[in-house]
């Protein structure tokens, strides 16, 4: 190990989190309170069962088709889930993807079994467990805290909106998923997937590895098969980062498209929830399912007749065929074995019968990397303030001061391995009216929409630009914190734009991702060359829970 150890950091471009944060690598019965995960450092072990898992791998069309056979109930899938968190996250391999579990999950889908015995089924999630990553606010038993300690036991007081379109849909919310403590807006030097709460979060493929974040639970309990599907979001790199050390797809979609209010912000201009899932249309399913105006948050205003609620109409194996995908080769150069993946992508989609466009001009993070983080800082501090002024006069904390002098006042639970310093970047901003954030934020999206993509996709006619979603999952490091080396969500985080992240193999057994990046509203032409990809190639192979890399 120590050699394995030594030769990683020999050959690893290391970037530090503040620069992954301005953008110059990738732009980030039911059993309550989930306990006795141990320390960060044990051991890790392998799976704990000899038999395959029932649920593993299954979609959610097979658990639709077994509902309605009769072959499962909406309670026995939902059980069957519980039993599986039960089994591998706090015992076992001990992958810590999931905070928290809901107590009433398994009677509300006794309550939607009923429904569906009526005749009564509401739609494609009709008694389908779902996890929620710990930003997205719930008005129930589970808790919402960004996995902070100083939001343990906050109960919101009102659903997200996101909350309340899957539970129209019928899905049956599990409980929370662990994350990087406030989305990885906390430390320059932070492990992806530790948060106070949940502790560090495991990769399901090799275990010493690190998930990626910072939606790193929602995308190992997906991986793990925890769940039907998951939500994670989004501000750079969130999802797809994760999706792509964890081997699921992750879809960012343009801002404004699912609605932002009443989870934990980081960024007004940036931030999305999205799904996460082991397939394609899994992901097309649940994002339809997520979609709405909301007159609590304005950006959806402009997905008036972009949005749709059936995302899977567009999914065609055929539809690379003609398809113009841009080449983004300045992001190209870091690792030869993701190269290597990424070239064989683009003969795939040759095959296909895809016109590549090889090579197309991406945003440079040196354009708009200083600005975009400036503006992530302004847009914490505010947004934070307003989230936490909402939770009423019992919140725990009431302000970003709150939660900073929390931390210190708790430094031995809160911050064992690394500490706050962008909190406290953060809190040092002013309002969003000071000239500097206005000047940030026109900036960023002069560079990244203006003269970046937008200018980029109409001047070489594209579908859509590809990129790699990261590079192989490192060696965890709590004390030096994460190794970025490569991704691509970058000019789409700045600019607002969707992304879909799909499994374009491995290496050594390490899943890596290719990113298929839009234009704003082109959800529906993303999932059509995904899809496409997706099944033409078949990359997706579920975890092996391996105690470390088995090298040759």
């Amino acid at each position: 190990m120590k050699d394995q150890r030594k030769d990683e950091k020999k050959s690893g471009l290391q970037v530090d989190r503040r620069n992954f944060l301005m953008g110059t690598a990738l732009g980030v019965g039911a059993l309550g309170l989930i306990s006795g995960c141990g320390s960060d450092e044990e051991d890790p072990k392998p799976t704990p069962t000899d038999g395959k898992f029932e649920l593993e791998e299954v979609s959610l069309a097979e658990l639709r088709e077994g509902m309605g056979s009769g072959k499962w109930t909406s309670k026995q899938i939902t059980e069957l889930y519980l039993a599986r968190i039960e089994a591998i996250n706090a015992q076992g391999p001990t992958l810590r993807a999931v905070i928290e579990t809901n107590p009433d999950a398994v009677s509300i889908a006794e309550a939607l079994d009923a429904e569906r015995r009526a005749g009564n089924v509401r739609g494609p999630l009709h008694g389908i467990p779902i996890l929620l990553k710990d930003n997205i606010a719930t008005n129930d038993k589970t808790s919402t805290t960004a996995g902070s300690l100083a939001l343990q036991g906050s109960i919101a007081p009102q659903d997200s909106f996101v909350v309340k379109r899957l539970r129209e849909a019928g899905a049956v919310l599990l409980g929370k998923t662990n994350l990087s403590e406030w989305a990885n807006f906390r430390s320059t030097r932070a492990s992806s997937g530790w948060s106070g709460r949940g502790r560090q979060c495991r990769n399901p493929y090799v275990l010493d590895r690190n998930p990626s974040g910072s939606s790193s639970g929602s995308a190992v309990a997906a991986a793990a098969s925890m769940a039907a599907a998951t939500i994670g979001s989004e501000t750079n790199g969130s999802i797809v980062s994760p999706a792509s050390s964890c081997g699921v797809v992750g879809v960012k979609p343009t801002v404004g498209l699912v609605s932002r209010s009443r989870i934990i912000p980081i960024s007004q201009s940036q931030d999305t929830a999205g799904p996460m899932s082991r397939t394609v249309r899994d992901a097309a399913i649940v994002l339809g399912a997520m979609t709405g105006i909301d007159s609590e948050d304005s950006a959806t205003a402009a997905s008036a007749g972009k949005a749709h609620t059936d995302y899977t109409q567009f999914l065609d194996a055929n539809g690379l065929r003609g398809a113009r995908i841009g080449v983004a080769r300045s992001l190209f150069g870091v690792d030869p074995g993701v190269d290597a993946l990424m070239e064989a992508a683009l003969e795939a989609m040759r095959q296909q019968g895809a016109v590549i466009v090889d090579p197309v001009r991406m945003p440079s993070s040196g354009d708009y990397g200083n600005a975009m983080f400036e503006v992530l800082l302004y847009e914490f501090k505010a947004g934070l303030n307003a989230y936490l002024a909402g939770l009423g006069p019992n919140a725990p904390v009431k302000s970003l001061a709150d939660v900073i002098a929390f931390n210190q006042a708790n430094a031995a639970t809160s911050m064992p391995y690394f500490g706050q310093e962008i909190l406290l970047m953060a809190e040092a901003k002013g309002p969003l009216t000071d000239q500097a954030y206005l000047d940030a934020r026109a900036r960023a999206l002069r560079f990244a929409r203006d003269e970046g993509l937008d200018k980029t996709f109409a001047d070489n006619n594209l579908d859509a630009i590809v990129g790699a979603g990261g590079g192989p999952a490192w060696l965890t490091n709590l004390v030096g914190g994460d190794h970025f080396r490569i991704g691509s969500s970058a000019a789409a985080a700045a600019a607002g734009y969707p992304i879909v992240s799909v499994p374009a193999g491995d290496m050594q057994g390490l899943p890596v991702n290719i990113n298929f990046i839009g234009k704003a509203w082109s959800e529906p032409t993303l999932f059509r060359v995904a899809y496409a990809y997706e099944q033409a190639t078949k990359h997706r192979k579920a975890p092996r829970y391996l105690p470390t890399l088995e090298l040759p």
